[in-house]
């Protein structure tokens, strides 16, 4: 299922999402209240400018999300579209003028990312790859500067078994760590006030991918890197054995810095053509799989629950659902097409109320 005193000044943000919960009414919907009500820290979902054009989407944001990620458009590929010359912003800014009207904190998506930026800095010598690498950052969340609360600032390091980082256009310059901490360095500069994340996928699922991540955190802080939060994608997938998702956030949560549940979808897919079981069977392991993610979730202490975001919410606005094999009846997110709540939302809503 490929993919894709530092406590005490960050308690402030959980404990601001909290008062913002309780003066909103919790109004039922499809007999659900407001995630957005429920959710210790914030309940997030990724946006793209489209899903603003949207009423059916708009409607059932504003009913239960506090928190916005641009699944795309703070991405490199759009930004340097049109090259190192001319960042597009123009998509990011309406998302978040959106973000502030409607109440909702702004995550941002990513800065740094082993699978984008390599066109727009082939054939730069060092010296200029340097002053684009600072530049970019300065400039990305130096505009965002006030309007982001938080950045993944890099996303998606370690290779998918877990066997060490990736190999980069990032790395091949500044090393496998290196490219890292010099994206936080600069990243703590362009904007002193953000909660910087690492973000990064499929920790839960492959416990030699958890391990790396692990110890890249404790190379990172121990050599002063300013990360200050830790970004888990939670791609599940339905299979998971029992215990091996909250025996990951237990190791995660050792370092005592804020979790963000980044990127939360259970697809129904699998990857054997001779799995028969039903659609029934199906739902009711990723109801295991999400319940048991929430609940050790609720069991961080109220300072790293930073934030619990689905990457969408409908289960037609989900990246499962966007290519030629997609049959219309995976259901990998908390709503369905209609915006009414599936298992998963109320697993979620269960665990939160618990």
């Amino acid at each position: 299922m490929n993919r894709r005193a530092l406590l005490t000044s960050l308690a402030v943000a959980p404990l601001i999402a909290g008062c913002r919960r309780s003066a909103v009414a919790s109004t039922p919907r499809g007999g659900l209240p407001p995630l957005r009500t429920i959710t210790p820290g914030a309940f997030g979902t990724c946006v793209q400018v489209a899903n603003l054009t949207d009423p059916a989407w708009l409607d059932l944001a504003r009913t239960h999300v506090s928190q916005l990620t641009p699944e795309w458009e703070m991405k490199m590929e759009y930004i340097l579209a049109d090259g190192l010359d001319r960042l597009r912003l123009d998509r990011t800014d309406r998302i978040a003028r959106f973000a502030a009207d409607n109440g909702m904190a702004l995550h941002g998506h990513t800065l740094i990312w082993y699978s984008q930026g390599q066109e727009a800095f082939a054939g730069l010598d060092n010296a200029a790859f340097d002053r684009a690498f600072d530049g970019y950052i300065a400039t990305v969340a130096g505009h965002y500067r006030g309007k982001v609360q938080s950045w993944d600032v890099v996303n998606e390091p370690i290779l998918d078994d877990g066997s060490g980082l990736r190999d980069c256009h990032w790395s091949r310059r500044y090393g496998q760590d290196g490219y890292i901490r010099r994206a936080f360095d600069e990243a703590r500069i362009a904007d002193p006030e953000a909660v910087l994340f690492l973000n990064e996928y499929n920790l839960e699922g492959v416990p030699a991918k958890g391990a790396q991540f692990l110890r890249l955190v404790e190379r990172l802080l121990k050599a002063g890197c300013p990360l200050q939060g830790l970004g888990t994608q939670s791609h599940l997938w339905i299979d998971i054995p029992d215990g091996q998702i909250a025996a990951f956030m237990h190791e995660l949560a050792q370092f005592g810095l804020p979790i963000h549940v980044s990127e939360l979808d259970v697809s129904l897919r699998t990857d054997s053509a001779l799995d028969l079981r039903g659609q029934q069977y199906r739902l009711s392991l990723q109801t295991a799989r999400v319940t048991e993610l929430a609940e050790v979730y609720m069991r961080l202490p109220a300072a790293q629950r930073f934030a619990f975001t689905t990457w969408g919410l409908r289960d037609t606005d989900s990246w499962y659902r966007r290519d030629d094999k997609d049959d219309g009846k995976d259901r990998p997110l908390p709503f369905d097409a209609a915006g009414q709540p599936n298992p998963m939302a109320r697993a979620l809503a269960t665990a939160f109320q618990t």
